[in-house]
């Protein structure tokens, strides 16, 4: 006995050609490429057995989308009849392809717990009692349950809190306070030399002259491998011995040329003061 008879599909021109740039694209979606290619089908005439043994798939998934296109089907003729570029058209024709929205879940969270436990990552652990220098997922997950913000919270999920808050308590790096407040006059004029000598360099290059910045890069560890390294070979990677020989510590100074960025004389050697050096 034949079932009911499917819904019948029509396509302008236009629509027909977006689906079937979808149907080749092979940067798109498998699913995306079988629903169109069900409504192309569909179109041409065939039956939901037919077109569900071509693309591998079930008559009922195939009947499933004739019925959400041909719901569609008055949304994309209204946009064609108002003239509606090709690319509003393609979205159009996506969405009606897609999924339809899903409930999600409800929050296990309120926003105001959230803000607070991401208040706390930029607090001092050692307030808090903890003997740690910088927080860590775990801990700020205790210390969150432990305060009574929350009544439990995964490591994972304070992790996915700091970054979409771009917080990385366990990253610092330095930062340099100037003594302006202590005495202004002098420390205005200190900036204002230095400033006048870097903007002076370019034309001092063009004379002939050089401005060259003396700094230097301490605490440079000397090693020496307590064994020498094997060498990489086929199928196996370079070997590096991890116990070493100290040799105490050195410092780089590197002598850029301000105006032309180029190393002047590198040396390695104690450490020493920095400045700036000018030579005619």
């Amino acid at each position: 006995m034949r079932g009911p008879k499917p819904t019948e599909i029509s396509l302008s021109a236009t629509i027909q050609q977006i689906l079937e740039k979808i149907g080749r694209c092979y940067t798109n979606p498998y699913w995306l490429v079988q629903r169109a290619k069900i409504v192309l089908y569909a179109a041409a005439g065939e039956s939901n057995r037919a077109i569900a043994q071509r693309l591998d798939t079930t008559p009922n998934t195939v009947s499933k989308w004739r019925a959400r296109w041909a719901e569609a089907a008055a949304g994309l003729a209204a946009a064609e009849s108002e003239k509606a570029d090709e690319a509003a058209l393609t979205a159009l024709v996506r969405q009606a392809l897609s999924d339809a929205t899903r409930p999600s879940a409800p929050d296990t969270f309120l926003p105001e717990q959230l803000a607070c436990v991401v208040a706390m990552a930029c607090e001092d652990p050692r307030d808090s009692g903890r003997e740690i220098s910088h927080w860590t997922r775990r801990e700020l997950a205790d210390e969150a349950v432990q305060r009574q913000i929350v009544e439990t919270i995964s490591p994972r999920h304070v992790g996915r809190l700091l970054n979409d808050a771009a917080i990385k308590p366990h990253l610092s790096r330095y930062w340099l306070n100037n003594d302006r407040a202590a005495d202004p006059s002098t420390f205005d004029a200190e900036v204002k030399r230095v400033c006048d000598t870097y903007h002076s360099a370019p034309p001092l290059h063009e004379r002939g002259g050089h401005t060259v910045s003396v700094d230097e890069k301490t605490g440079i560890q000397a090693l020496e491998r307590a064994h020498p390294t094997r060498p990489v070979m086929a199928g196996k990677v370079e070997l590096r011995e991890f116990e070493y020989i100290r040799h105490g510590t050195l410092c780089l100074i590197g002598n850029p040329e301000v105006a032309t960025g180029r190393i002047i004389a590198p040396s390695i050697g104690p450490t020493r003061t920095e400045g700036l050096v000018y030579l005619e």
